[in-house]
């Protein structure tokens, strides 16, 4: 097989996705109108799709900070933490994420996927076992491929498959890296960390968990699920994205351990990548501190998120097994879910089509995920575009008895 020739499958993927009337990986949105609505091909669009669970992405003040570190700071950096790209903002961010976890220690990174990259390369050596939950995102199986440790997954959020897997490691089972994720992306379930917990001290292993989605979401501070869960004296480390609730990019990790510090000079995802932009970095400061200082917000997705998710159930949909501000759709056929995208779409929402390999069990989904600037009015308008295209479709309450 010739070296290109492996680009046949995705020639065919993309062949078949440009042959409906919209292909979903194409789409450009022209115009942000706001935190929820967009401007996508010359029709107004509410954006039911854009993790921007808090809303925070036209916050005024969050704008204003980027506005004047830009002045002061210029556009960026051109350069990786370890040579001139470390600016007294960037400390001063990790110093408040540590206080926010309310860990001695805090690293931040350019992408959430290279906060995920780095932390993973840095923890693990060839050899290392590593037990990742089998629907992980790809970012966490990449970093774990990249250190050259031997992966081992278990079945999705399932203690006794994880205990499983331990305890046929034998001795190892005690330098083993257990990696999940708080809330997963693509179904909205959550992970049962109070039994991994459980599981990861009955072992001796590592915890990681991965808050990319949870945070600003659960717990009394916003800390993410291992807040709620009460788990945060047994999670060695908590990495996570500012690109969802912080409205921002960009990543980060924290702990109780000391060799977080360390990870500087052992991650290469840290050590090569040029450091966030000042604007990045004083906007994500200003959405922290939005983060804990408004729980309103938090209450409006929460209250947004049962809404759309009481209002789908009752159109008969299949829904992930819990309410969550993700709110996945699983479909059995590829082209009722296409069927589905392209009328919610025409009727002006737009939301997240999810194919094998990133939609779990083979199937297809639609995804939603709501966010606190989202009024209810806007809910209520997704909610009728989904019981037209339902009716259409002939699925979930409509379809033929």
């Amino acid at each position: 097989m010739g070296l290109l020739d492996k680009f046949d499958a995705a020639r065919q993927t993309r062949d078949t996705l440009c042959a409906l009337p919209l292909n979903p990986t194409d789409v450009v949105i022209d115009e942000v109108v706001s935190a929820t609505e967009a401007m996508i091909h010359g029709r107004h669009t509410i954006m039911a799709g854009t993790n921007n669970y808090l809303g925070l992405t036209f916050d005024s003040e969050a704008i204003a900070a980027g506005q004047a570190a830009l002045a002061a700071c210029g556009t960026g950096t051109t350069g990786s933490r370890m040579a001139n790209g470390t600016y007294r903002d960037h400390l001063n961010l990790e110093a408040e994420l540590a206080a926010f976890f309310d860990t001695p220690y805090a690293m931040v990174f350019s992408t959430g996927y290279a906060a995920n990259l780095g932390s993973l390369a840095a923890l693990l050596a060839p050899g290392d076992p590593v037990l990742l939950d089998s629907e992980a995102h790809a970012s966490l199986f990449d970093g774990c491929r990249l250190s050259g440790a031997d992966i081992f997954r278990f079945k999705h959020n399932d203690a006794d498959s994880l205990a499983s897997r331990l305890r046929r490691l034998g001795e190892r089972a005690s330098s083993a890296l257990i990696v999940a994720e708080g809330l997963y992306s693509i179904r909205g379930d959550c992970a049962p960390l109070a039994e991994f917990a459980a599981v990861k001290r009955e072992f001796g292993a590592v915890l990681l968990v991965d808050e990319a989605h949870s945070l600003g979401l659960y717990g009394a501070h916003g800390r993410g699920l291992v807040e709620q869960e009460g788990v945060e004296a047994d999670t060695d480390f908590i990495v996570g994205t500012f690109s969802k609730s912080l409205g921002s990019i960009g990543g980060f990790c924290v702990s109780k351990h000391p060799e977080l510090a360390l990870f500087r000079y052992a991650s290469r995802p840290y050590i090569f990548t040029a450091s966030p932009c000042p604007s990045v970095i004083a906007t994500t400061r200003v959405a922290l501190r939005q983060l804990s200082t408004r729980p309103e917000l938090r209450d409006k997705v929460w209250a947004n998120a049962h809404h759309l998710y009481g209002a789908l159930a009752a159109l008969g949909l299949e829904l992930g097994p819990h309410v969550s501000p993700v709110v996945g759709i699983s479909f059995r056929e590829r082209e009722t879910a296409f069927g589905c995208w392209q009328g919610l779409f025409n009727a002006g929402v737009y939301t997240n089509l999810i194919l094998p390999p990133a939609a779990p069990d083979g199937g297809s989904l639609i995804r939603c995920s709501v966010t606190a600037a989202h009024s209810t009015a806007q809910i209520d308008a997704i909610i009728a575009a989904f019981d037209g295209v339902c009716r259409e479709l002939r699925v979930g309450r409509y379809a033929a008895r």
